[in-house]
């Protein structure tokens, strides 16, 4: 198990680029099963969940080549439809999260899936049912294997159909575009979600040949066509990276330009920094954020207290609650953060305590954080980093802590960070890995 040793205290100055979006690209990637053609993808992150996934399609006979530093080639010609039922595939299946999305592509395509119970973070439930309702509308079957723990989907061929999801999932509306656009007929999808990285996925899918319309709604509409080619797209900058970064510059005091952020496609994102009281100014596609010796809290235009809620999109990310409310333990004022859609996520704000930050845990969805507003700083820690969202917010707390912190447990960090602690020490970090 790795760990990283960090140095607090320390200012960032410079710039920074954000990698390319881990949760678009384990969609794009998905996709790429939909044809025998070549799929070419750039901006791929070089992080643990992505090249688990990319090797997952090797293993399952797809032909990958890396081009550059972040480009890769895909052709799933020859797909060996044996290894999808073998033991060593669904192991691999269970400790990666994004595969369950590999379900829709290889429904809609080959006619059978075998799918596991998947990994991923340790934050409260994660329902598939979403998934498995919109391919099951579709025409598809469903056995459970109660020995080995698997689900074996089968379909001759999908018919699209009418359907009004439970939720606005985005790995669920992705799975079921992904399975509709080779369905005999229209389907028609209420409640999709509508996220930038679930738009990119359905504009590569219309490059291929797909007849998706409605992309940015939540009701989208797609005409099944016999076959998908080849295409080439670009991943979007990852959100979540710019709102890590915005705040870590507030955290630490710095001056921070966060380059080429994509900044259209980040919505409430800033505004929600600037709830707390962060300037950013908009530079072209760029953010810089000045260096601030103290930010204050909005209140509600009524007096009440600020609260910070995570929603569907256009609503606020929850994989950026973690952040926010560790920034918002040095502001001036106090906050609400509801986390409303991951029972477990909050859990990591112990470890803030002992590290000497107001916050009183509610229940398992809010926490109310009283700002210290600079007037003591949190102290070094030693602590275990639980997902990959609340690893960085602790990754923050401790570069902004008095004295030296050590995270263990690194690997949940590595899961969506590209080689986090090389690009924070080129611009003034101290964090040692070891």
């Amino acid at each position: 198990m790795a760990s990283f040793i960090i140095e607090g205290g320390h200012r960032l100055e410079g710039e920074i680029a954000p990698q390319g979006a881990k949760n678009e690209v384990l969609q794009i990637i998905c996709a790429t099963l939909l044809t025998e053609e070549e799929v070419v993808v750039h901006n791929v992150p070089d992080i643990l969940d992505v090249n688990n996934l990319i090797q997952l399609l090797r293993d399952m006979g797809v032909e990958v080549s890396k081009e550059g530093m972040d480009t890769y080639r895909f052709k799933a010609a020859d797909v060996d439809l044996a290894f999808l039922g073998s033991d060593e595939f669904l192991k691999k299946c269970a400790a990666l999260r994004g595969s369950v999305m590999l379900m829709g592509p290889l429904v809609a395509r080959f006619g059978k899936a075998v799918i596991s119970r998947p990994g991923g973070d340790k934050i409260g439930r994660r329902r598939l049912d979403t998934h498995f309702a919109g391919i099951r509308a579709l025409g598809a079957h469903f056995t459970y294997d109660a020995c080995r723990g698997v689900y074996e989907v089968t379909a001759s061929r999908l018919e699209g159909c009418y359907m009004l999801l439970d939720e606005a999932s985005i790995t669920g509306t992705a799975n079921i575009v992904m399975a509709a656009v080779l369905a005999r007929g229209t389907t028609t999808i209420y409640n999709a979600a509508c996220e930038p990285y679930l738009q990119q996925l359905c504009k590569m899918l219309n490059r291929m040949g797909a007849r998706i319309s409605g992309i940015a709604s939540n009701l989208l509409s797609i005409e099944g066509v016999e076959s998908l080619g080849g295409a080439e797209h670009t991943v979007l900058p990852d959100m979540i990276e710019v709102g890590s970064f915005i705040g870590m510059a507030a955290m630490t005091g710095s001056r921070l330009t966060i380059k080429d952020v994509s900044y259209a496609n980040l919505g409430i994102i800033p505004e929600s920094f600037r709830r707390l009281g962060i300037r950013l100014e908009q530079q072209g596609d760029d953010i810089l954020v000045p260096a601030q010796e103290s930010y204050e809290i909005e209140s509600f235009i009524d007096g009440s207290i600020m609260t910070i809620a995570d929603a569907p999109w256009p609503g606020l990310t929850p994989d950026l609650l973690s952040v926010l409310l560790v920034v918002a333990t040095q502001a001036k004022g106090s906050v609400l953060i509801h986390q409303k859609m991951f029972e477990s996520r909050l859990f990591f704000v112990d470890k803030l305590i002992d590290m000497g930050a107001q916050i009183i845990l509610c229940d398992p969805h809010r926490a109310v954080v009283i700002g210290h507003n600079h007037a003591f700083r949190l102290r070094g820690g030693n602590m275990v980093s639980p997902d990959i969202r609340a690893g960085i917010a602790l990754l923050i707390a401790a570069m902004s802590a008095d004295g030296t912190s050590r995270i263990h447990n690194i690997e949940q960090i590595d899961r969506g960070y590209q080689d986090i602690e090389h690009r924070l020490n080129a611009v003034g970090a101290r964090i040692t890995r070891i």
